[in-house]
């Protein structure tokens, strides 16, 4: 296929991990990719078009839609990726924090949506796959609000969903777990932090990064996104990976005592 026949997609946040490995998917499944970061990246050797996109400015978001949309004259696929993470107790976080994690993992998603939507509208179909978490179904201790970012997007992709269906467009949540990326090493901490909640956040951390270093690839997840934005009548939601799947089926099917009990003993909390 010519670049003129071609699908188009476009994933954001996809200098590294999971929307880097998502970008060479798409590439090898047939899709012209364009990926953004944050910063200035060249174009890398898969062939994937990198483009400079800051999610939490609009002008960055319409400016970059606006030169994919001028090389290509459509948008197929919509993958949002670009989020931060924050690992703090829930008191531990100004608003400022708060909002800030808001603005890329909430917001972002927002402004990106509605800059693709006006093209696919009028091509009549489209893709959004937005990247929640299992934290988006399974809030977990030290990651309030990180989760109530991921609760939100849930809640948003959901509804538009169903606004957008008569216009042949479907919006998709991809949910993984743990995954090995740099994820862990670039998340945020509190900035009023409280030495009270010290101790349990170290051990949070720890957690966290024996269970990235033990999880799943991002090629994994990328699969699960090739899966998501190829399907012919796709799901609502696809949990990426072994131990996603795992969570959510406990979740789904154990007493709430007995999974409450569980998951307080895996963070190491008393029960």
């Amino acid at each position: 296929m010519n670049n003129n026949t071609m699908k188009v997609a476009l994933v954001t946040g996809a200098s590294t991990g999971i929307g880097l490995a998502t970008a060479k998917a798409l590439k090898q499944a047939g899709y012209r990719v364009f990926g953004t970061s944050r910063r200035s990246f060249a174009e890398n050797s898969d062939g994937i078009t990198m483009l400079v996109c800051d999610v939490t400015s609009e002008t960055s978001v319409q400016n970059m839609v606006a030169e994919v949309l001028q090389q290509t004259g459509r948008i197929d696929l919509l993958v949002n990726n670009a989020g931060v993470g924050l690992l703090a107790g829930a008191e531990e976080s100004s608003t400022a924090q708060a909002q800030a994690l808001f603005e890329v993992n909430v917001f972002g998603i927002t402004r990106v949506t509605n800059a693709v939507l006006p093209t696919m509208r009028q091509q009549k179909k489209g893709r959004i796959i937005n990247m929640s978490s299992v934290l988006g179904l399974i809030p977990a201790p030290y990651s309030a609000l990180y989760s109530a970012t991921k609760h939100a997007v849930e809640g948003y992709s959901e509804s538009l969903d169903h606004e957008l269906r008569t216009f042949g467009i479907r919006v998709v949540l991809v949910e993984p777990a743990m995954t090995r990326t740099a994820f862990e090493e670039n998340i945020t901490r509190p900035d009023q932090p409280l030495p009270i909640y010290n101790a349990a956040r170290t051990v949070m951390e720890a957690v966290i990064r024996d269970g990235v270093n033990t999880g799943d690839s991002p090629e994994i997840v990328a699969k699960t996104i090739v899966k998501a934005a190829t399907a012919i009548t796709p799901k609502r939601r696809y949990t990426a990976g072994k131990l996603a799947y795992q969570l959510r089926f406990f979740r789904r099917f154990l007493p709430e005592g007995i999974f409450d009990k569980n998951l307080r003993k895996a963070f190491k909390l008393p029960v």
